[in-house]
């Protein structure tokens, strides 16, 4: 019987119509006939000049055998002898795609950064020297210039009507096969990766390579909704696992390097941090939402809005922070001089404050750096905490800029409950809602007298040049 219902159903299958069973399969190759001219292979040179017998100038030196192969492979370019002055090519592959017929192109800022030479070969193989017109390194957007006319241009889309599940279309050069076309589907929309704050990224699973950086991605319309800037790999290929630069950032970003070949970015001049389920319950927020001010930076925007470290930003210019990596999207995406409306989490109550944005310098200035106590003999007892603490001295003070504050000397036994280290500097305790500056060893551990010891502190901690939020559970008996 078993036998005779898997056979039937199979000679159901079979007895269907070709387009009934793959209705919902789509056909991209209209879109790649149409599209796949306005993707262009971008290859860089890069001299890198060194000396032999000094300082290690290039990965190999001083491997004769990494070197023979190199000299073999490329004559002419690895002296022979010690001492002798060489340049090396260094040379890399990416993908662009053409935004306007007169030759502009749009690709990653790691594709051209540092490039001596810019070649961009288009698909009817002709080739052309491209002259970099600005990077943005914060986003990976660059956009770059040919001499050429009535080029073929790519259609761009609307990312922001894009849906989580919906086909799209990659094609680029990986590993230097031109316009190969992979597809796949959306994974993900607005995701935030490590150093990455200014990008919501589009995760998909279509099949990027090395060499695919800088191409663009389509949807099933033929419109360019992403440029693919980066994979996760633990093998260097493909792992489905790639992300694209939304192309309404992208499109804005290329706006402002063709007129002034820079990006203005807007600034508050705040430190954030994320806004935890333990978080929200120490500072009575009914749940985990918005990005706490872990530190405010003296005569920045934040701080004449009024500002102040333990505040929980909840809306920007109207919108939700969701999330403590939607503020920096939000902010930097406003333009310096615009006043904006921000709404904050104050004691319990939301506030309304209003901001004038600044602007992110070219390059942000390097800070202090924080030093330890460095005393020395018998360190105090362990408190409720399992912190060794001491205080600050005037000297130390002065040098980190603080009115107040405890070092912690050494973490005991609450080891595996808090991300406490030493040398860490306690500025500020939480209890039961209430912000409290920490002036002495005395007073901060009166405060966690009569604390539950099942209850959550929060402390406000100086690490290096950063502000954070540290929640503690569990106070000992003592």
């Amino acid at each position: 019987m078993k036998k005779f219902i898997i056979s039937l159903a199979l000679a159901f299958s079979a007895a269907l119509p070709l387009q009934a069973q793959s209705r919902d399969l789509p056909d991209f190759t209209e879109l790649v006939e149409k599209q796949g001219a306005t993707v262009v292979n971008i290859s860089t040179t890069q001299v890198i000049k060194g000396r032999r017998g000094g300082p290690q100038q290039f990965p190999f030196d001083g491997d004769d055998a990494a070197q023979e192969l190199l000299r073999r492979f490329f004559p002419g370019q690895i002296p022979n002898h010690p001492g002798v002055p060489q340049e090396f090519k260094n040379r890399s592959l990416g993908s662009g795609f053409i935004v306007s017929a007169d030759g502009h192109i749009l690709t990653n800022a790691h594709v051209v950064d540092g490039a001596d030479e810019v070649l961009v070969k288009l698909t009817d193989k002709r080739e052309f020297k491209a002259k970099v017109l600005g990077t943005d390194k914060r986003t990976d957007v660059a956009l770059i210039k040919i001499e050429a006319s009535n080029l073929p241009v790519a259609k761009l889309g609307d990312s922001s009507k894009l849906k989580v599940g919906e086909w799209v279309v990659a094609i680029g050069s990986p590993f230097g096969f031109e316009n190969t076309v992979t597809a796949g589907i959306v994974s993900a929309k607005g995701r935030s990766l490590a150093h990455e704050n200014y990008v919501p990224f589009i995760q998909t699973d279509v099949a990027i390579n090395p060499g695919n950086s800088g191409g663009p991605l389509f949807n099933l319309k033929g419109e360019v909704i992403g440029i693919n800037s980066q994979i996760f790999s633990r093998s260097g290929g493909s792992m489905g696992l790639s992300f694209a630069i939304p192309i309404d950032l992208a499109n804005d970003i290329q706006g402002q390097l063709k007129a002034k070949g820079k990006v203005s970015r807007g600034r508050l001049g705040i430190g954030i941090q994320e806004v935890s389920k333990e978080l929200a319950d120490s500072f009575n927020l009914g749940k985990p939402q918005g990005a706490l001010v872990a530190s405010v930076e003296k005569g920045a925007a934040a701080d004449k809005a009024g500002i102040e470290v333990g505040d929980i930003i909840l809306k920007f210019d109207g919108k939700t922070v969701s999330e403590s990596g939607d503020l920096p999207r939000m902010v930097g995406s406003t333009r310096p001089g615009s006043k904006v409306a921000i709404q904050i989490w104050r004691k319990g109550a939301p506030r309304e404050l209003s901001a004038t944005v600044g602007e992110i310098p070219d390059e942000e200035a390097g800070t202090r750096i924080a030093s330890r106590s460095g005393k020395s003999g018998e360190p105090p007892a362990a408190n409720r905490l399992g912190l060794v603490l001491t205080a600050l001295t005037a000297e130390q003070k002065k040098v980190l800029g603080l009115q107040n504050g405890l070092i912690v000397e050494e973490v005991r036994n609450a080891g595996t409950r808090t991300e406490l280290r030493s040398g860490d500097i306690i500025l500020s305790v939480i209890v039961k809602g209430s912000q409290t500056d920490v002036k002495s060893v005395q007073q901060f551990n009166e405060l966690l007298q009569g604390v539950d010891k099942s209850a959550t502190v929060t402390l406000l901690v100086r690490r290096g040049d950063a502000q954070t939020f540290v929640t503690i559970k569990g106070l000992s008996d003592k």
